[in-house]
């Protein structure tokens, strides 16, 4: 059986995918969530990978948001069966999470980001970008629990600015099986992002629902479902 690997995004972290994780747990699977550090993509996708190598046998890899990028170049490692992404970006080679995203008018995040510096070892500072906290519930965490929102707000996991604009060296979906889950009420992604790069990645299927971003807590049954149809085939 392979083990399930759950990638989170940006402005989360790895509780982001609790629901998820507790269900799938109790259906039986072998499941990890390691953390993302958000620094750059070919960092994150090497963390990833080196994570994925390490496990003994096939793994599904599911990519939340910016979670897809990190898998779309983190999957070519050897021993993934099946990429899941889940109200993601799946990348070309060559393109960065900007320019795809430049192509479709501006989800509500654009103007609901803050930017802060953060210091650099022996360098120029970085810059963080994180969701204006009042915004977070309504933007990213839509239809979920307020009071579990509002945890998320104030405990959200930065992104690098610096990511946005870095492109993907390689895109595992050429090679590996992929499964897509659109949440058509996103206002942290326009949609038409999720389903445009779904398409052109050839997903087996790709499912819509009717959620906010954070499908995961929103949706977490029809999440575990999809997850699960891909490992059953790649089995």
């Amino acid at each position: 059986m392979s083990t399930i690997v759950l990638v989170h995004g940006a402005f989360a972290d790895s509780a982001s995918w609790a629901p998820v994780t507790r269900l799938l747990l109790d259906r039986g699977h072998t499941v990890s969530v390691p953390p993302v550090y958000n620094r750059s993509l070919a960092e994150d996708a090497a963390s990833v990978r080196a994570f994925v190598e390490a496990i003994d046998g096939p793994v599904v890899l599911a990519g939340h948001s910016y979670g897809g990028a990190v898998i779309t170049v983190a999957g070519v490692a050897d021993n993934v069966a099946a990429l899941v992404y889940v109200s993601g970006y799946a990348l070309e080679v060559g393109e960065s999470l900007g320019q795809l995203q430049g192509g479709f008018p501006d989800s509500e995040l654009a103007a609901n980001l803050v930017y802060t510096p953060y210091p650099v070892a022996g360098g120029e500072p970085g810059t963080d970008v994180s969701v204006v906290v009042e915004a977070f519930p309504r933007v990213f965490a839509a239809g979920v629990d307020p009071k579990v929102a509002e945890v998320l707000a104030v405990s959200q996991r930065p992104l690098s600015a610096a990511a946005f604009g870095e492109p993907a060296a390689v895109a595992a979906w050429k090679t590996k099986p992929g499964w897509g889950i659109v949440s058509s009420a996103d206002l942290t992604i326009n949609p038409d992002v999720e389903r445009f790069g779904y398409k052109r990645a050839g997903l087996r299927e790709v499912v819509e629902i009717d959620a906010p971003h954070l499908v995961m807590h929103h949706s977490p049954e029809q999440v575990a479902d999809v997850i699960e149809t891909a490992a059953r085939a790649t089995a």
